[in-house]
């Protein structure tokens, strides 16, 4: 997706229904800093902006995506090879995020660990060395818990958009 591209092709609709930024993003419920945004590649409107973006312009998403107006023949052909690319780009957002998550459990691993060897043994205090030594791992068992709920949710959340 070129991003530029779309940008341009935002701003050339804009100013053929005669709208500024401003009351382009009152009407899609945005500011006019988000519409810049747009315009210049920085940013690519999320799917329910350019579905009411679609509707304001009279252009297809795909036109939107595609970055300009498209004859019948171009619109299959860039239909496809938008899908593809979104469908990428969600493959790789999902990769990303599973890969966050397990970073964080080892991590915080880890910092168990170390914390677990800093705390002091002696025998005067060794009641209150093994609540801490006990607090420090039912930390670590909840957060690694709380990732692999969220890991879960994540792979199960990725399926579905692919049913």
């Amino acid at each position: 997706m070129d991003t530029v591209m779309i940008g341009k092709f935002l701003k050339e609709l804009r100013k053929e229904k005669g709208y500024t930024q401003e009351t382009l993003g009152e009407k899609i419920g945005v500011t006019n800093k988000t519409v810049s945004r747009w315009e210049t590649g920085t940013y690519i409107p999320p799917v329910e902006c350019l579905v009411m973006l679609s509707d304001i312009y009279d252009v297809s998403i795909n036109e939107i995506v595609a970055g300009q107006r498209l004859s019948q023949s171009e619109f299959n052909d860039k239909a496809e090879e938008n899908l593809s690319e979104a469908l990428r780009l969600s493959e790789n957002e999902y990769k990303q995020r599973e890969k966050k998550l397990t970073i964080v459990m080892a991590v915080s691993t880890i910092i168990a660990m170390v914390l677990i060897w800093l705390v002091p043994f002696n025998k005067e205090d060794m009641a209150r060395s093994i609540v801490i030594i006990l607090l420090i791992i039912c930390l670590v068992f909840i957060s690694n818990t709380l990732n692999v709920i969220a890991l879960a949710q994540n792979k199960e959340k990725h399926e579905k958009k692919y049913q």
